[in-house]
């Protein structure tokens, strides 16, 4: 659903979004094309703008979320995985924060970062370009060639889905079914 709030109210900045019914936008959030919000997602910019680039996923459960005078700015291309909860400043493009993770207020993460499952990113930290952050609180370590190449296998997997929600998910009524 999307939701105003205090007057600020979401922007779509195309014609290929997917929102699930069950997500919540709320407030100053500025959606690019090609940007899929799965089931129990919340974003919510009910304090500053939280801006999602083009081509990026926010999957199941996850949670965007913005301290006053703090806006967000996630990237073009980037997975934000299930249960992840993101309080950063910035999200570079092609970047993945992985199942569970947790990035705390005003970290900054590069392009191709890979934030690992159940990782955290301290407040106020900027993690270069090109990094893997495990553990928690996390250390930082380079990506290999490879494995950024691998990461953006994720951004296209989930825009290629954008089109199979829109024309596939339907409400479920067991009583018509036969």
């Amino acid at each position: 659903m999307l939701y105003s709030f205090e007057g600020r109210h979401p922007k779509l900045l195309g014609k290929d979004i997917f929102i699930a019914e069950s997500a919540d936008v709320i407030g100053a959030v500025i959606i690019h094309n090609h940007v899929i919000i799965l089931p129990q997602a919340v974003v919510r910019a009910d304090n500053t703008v939280i801006e999602i680039g083009e081509n990026t996923n926010i999957q199941d459960a996850a949670v965007l979320h913005t301290d006053p005078d703090m806006p967000m700015q996630i990237g073009s291309y980037v997975t934000i995985a299930h249960h992840a909860m993101v309080h950063a400043r910035a999200v570079g493009d092609y970047s993945v924060v992985a199942i569970g993770a947790k990035i705390l207020n005003n970290a900054v993460i590069g392009k191709h970062c890979l934030i690992a499952a159940n990782a955290m990113v301290l407040e106020n930290q900027y993690i270069p370009d090109g990094s893997l952050v495990m553990g928690s609180p996390g250390k930082i370590r380079p990506l290999s060639a490879q494995q950024i190449a691998d990461m953006q296998w994720y951004a296209q997997h989930y825009s290629e889905k954008i089109h199979r929600y829109q024309k596939g998910l339907k409400r479920f009524d067991p009583k018509t079914c036969e």
